[in-house]
């Protein structure tokens, strides 16, 4: 059986019967993540959740520590980890209390956060050109489907910096280029973890239309946070179905990606810093 990691965005603090429950407080070599992460198993299957946003969602999405976030995942075993996140839609038959299971993604932060691992002595460069693992997301799409939810396969999610939202020239801009949805968090942790060579998918679930869509009825936050309430509602209802599966794969499209990653000459990396990256990278190094 797999062990399996689970992220949670605005609204998914918990997930409902998780049994066995113990807390983890790991400190790693990136530093503290967002909170302890929550161990446990359900039917059957081991399970690790992190809110990415912290304790009582006090993390914003540029200051969220994704790198020990997903060191710790990988430290603690995890084989694939399924991020739930909210978004907001680009397209018009993509609608409110949707979900959108994205296989592309684009960079629009501005580097104030840090994405790899390998920035310090060790120079690797992962293939990302799929990232997300797609045995992951197909169980996620025949889940939703089967609990009778609109779900569309595919698409791009556009990562913003944020913590505002957009302007209207930039979702304009985004619906040009042809994005499907917007959102702050996904980009970086699918980086990361295909460094941690850990199967990643994105569930994310639709709020709103971003700023771009002219309609009679104005966005308002209050209607952001009751779509986003329907939304963690069916979610939780989508990963209790789709963890026990998830749980039974046998094989993840992430495990090898860092095989031939490294650039740096084995002889340059100093021995301190083989002993940091030994989880990540350690059997690739010797």
């Amino acid at each position: 059986m797999a062990k399996i990691g689970i992220i949670g965005g605005s609204g998914l603090y918990s997930i409902e019967g998780i049994q066995d429950i113990r807390p983890e407080n790991l400190m790693t070599p990136f530093g503290q993540p967002s909170c302890p992460f929550i161990c446990g198993r359900l039917d059957g299957i081991e399970v690790v959740f992190l809110p990415r946003h912290g304790k009582g969602h006090s993390i914003s999405p540029s200051d969220i520590n994704y790198r020990a976030n997903i060191y710790g995942m990988k430290k603690l075993g995890v084989q694939a980890i399924i991020s739930v996140s909210a978004c907001g839609s680009l397209k018009k038959e993509i609608k409110p209390l949707d979900f959108v299971i994205p296989d592309q993604f684009l960079d629009r932060t501005r580097g104030q956060r840090i994405s790899t691992f390998f920035n310090e002595g060790i120079v690797a460069h992962v293939p990302f050109a799929e990232p997300i693992s797609p045995e992951v997301a197909q169980i996620l799409s025949t889940c939703t489907q089967e609990l009778g939810l609109t779900v569309h396969d595919g698409g791009t999610y556009v990562c913003m910096e944020g913590p505002q939202f957009s302007t209207k020239a930039e979702s304009r801009l985004y619906r040009s280029w042809g994005m499907d949805i917007i959102g702050m968090t996904n980009l970086t942790e699918a980086k990361l973890a295909r460094e941690a060579e850990i199967s990643y998918a994105t569930l994310a679930a639709v709020t709103d239309y971003d700023c771009w869509y002219e309609s009679e009825e104005s966005v308002t936050v209050e209607m952001i946070i009751e779509n986003l309430n329907k939304n963690i509602a069916n979610a939780k209802k989508i990963l209790k179905s789709a963890i026990p599966r998830v749980g039974q794969l046998t094989e993840f499209s992430a495990l090898g990606a860092m095989k031939y990653a490294v650039i740096t000459q084995r002889d340059l990396i100093h021995e301190q810093k083989k002993k940091k990256f030994e989880l990540l990278v350690g059997k690739y190094l010797s």
